[in-house]
């Protein structure tokens, strides 16, 4: 059947009908061109459906502009994307059953929105629930559309809900964000920790998530909360879009010895382009004051409405603008997936960029950009094996064995009724 990839894209736009290049760039240039239309893509983590409801975006058509995101349809089509991870993305809130019956309602909503982006455009993209369901609709032309839940706020202490997101097609959790919750600890809440890792109720999610075959997502989770996942999850899991702490120190990547247990348990990290988590950005005291501000302005985004949050994107734009950051590279990124690879194996790594979330590095600002990262791969010498491995085969791997516990667990343990 005809796959659709009108790719051979900017790797040689830029190298080749520029005239930049030739002998051995031109051939490499072009090798890389090839593998990255031939192996299936896949991003595990985009934010994209925080543009969905903006005014002004269209899925459907290439949106341009300050208001245009980093992906569309036309625009995965052009980087020769795949299939992608829609975050149904929420900020930690209030912890109270108000707060948790809020955050739910607004999840469901935004699960309302990814289907209906889907919907919309049936020639285009189809809903993506299992493994083969990518190379299926890759097959058919079409884009594949995952979602994970980002943030396991929204689940408050009612269990039933791990099963409710997944029959709406969530296929991770992504266990907490920027602060704890009543699953775990966040990595970066300034308050501290408060649960110790997981909390008894997080064990009680991580148990139900594993048996209903639903992959369990440690990024953005403080370490002794990653510990206690791998210590009790009966399936490899995922870190959906975090990086090597060894090359960038900041709490949000995972530490060496975080790797190695990783590696241990089967799982997958997905390396992200948020450039603070690929290099530890410079000084810049002005920036850090106006951000700051804005941070501290709205609450670290946390517990807004539709309304402040809009505004408040509006002002970090702005801020962005005024002082934009100096961006780490492809190259840098792909440092980080050179000591993966070389500390637990080229097995275990992955690529979940975080665009619309923040992600962006110098040379790969949004999703038309993604086979610089095939390139910068087959410079460095990654086989195509390999570089099919880093795009979608490790993580595929991971998610079929998740699948597959769920499938052979007791009925019981499945959703017919709760532990």
């Amino acid at each position: 059947m005809l796959i659709y990839r009108p790719l051979f894209s900017l790797l040689l736009l830029c190298f080749i009908m520029t005239g930049t290049a030739s002998g051995p760039d031109r051939e490499i240039a072009e090798r890389a061109a090839e593998i990255h239309r031939q192996v299936l893509t896949l991003d595990t983590h985009l934010d994209t459906p925080l543009m969905l409801g903006r005014d002004g975006f269209d899925i459907g058509r290439y949106n341009r502009g300050q208001r245009a995101g980093q992906v569309d349809y036309p625009r995965m089509r052009e980087g020769g994307l795949d299939a992608a991870f829609f975050a149904v993305y929420l900020a930690q809130g209030e912890r109270s059953p108000e707060g948790h019956k809020a955050a739910k309602e607004n999840a469901l909503g935004i699960f309302s929105l990814i289907h209906k982006a889907i919907e919309e455009h049936p020639e285009t993209a189809g809903l993506a629930l299992t493994p083969d369901d990518a190379y299926r609709l890759r097959d058919q032309g079409k884009l594949a559309i995952y979602i994970g839940l980002e943030n396991g706020y929204p689940i408050g202490r009612d269990i039933s809900l791990v099963q409710k997101f997944y029959d709406l097609g969530a296929r991770y959790i992504t266990l907490s964000h920027s602060r704890n919750n009543d699953i775990c600890d966040s990595s970066t809440d300034p308050q501290g920790p408060e649960n110790d890792g997981l909390s008894d109720f997080g064990r009680e999610v991580v148990r139900k998530m594993n048996a209903i075959g639903m992959m369990v997502d440690v990024s953005h989770i403080s370490d002794k909360a990653f510990f206690d996942v791998i210590e009790i999850t009966s399936t490899p899991v995922i870190a959906s879009h975090s990086n090597a702490r060894a090359l960038c120190d900041h709490p949000r990547n995972l530490s060496d010895d975080m790797l190695l247990a990783l590696r241990e348990n089967g799982g997958v990290i997905q390396v992200c382009v948020l450039s603070a988590f690929v290099k530890t950005p410079g000084p810049d005291p002005e920036r850090d004051a106006a951000i700051q501000s804005v941070r501290e302005k709205y609450n670290d985004f946390a517990g807004l409405s539709d309304e402040e949050m809009e505004e408040a994107r509006e002002v970090w734009a702005a801020v962005n603008e005024k002082y934009p950051r100096e961006l780490a590279t492809v190259a840098d990124l792909v440092d980080h997936i050179d000591h993966i690879a070389g500390l637990i194996g080229i097995d275990h790594v992955g690529i979940g960029t975080d665009f619309d979330g923040g992600g962006a590095l110098d040379d790969c600002r949004d999703i038309t950009q993604i086979g610089n990262i095939t390139l910068e791969l087959v410079k460095r010498g990654y086989s195509k094996s390999d570089i099919e491995k880093i795009w979608a085969g490790n993580f595929m791997r991971v998610f079929r064995e998740a699948e597959a516990a769920g499938q052979h667990a007791p009925a019981a343990l499945q959703g017919q009724q709760d532990f």
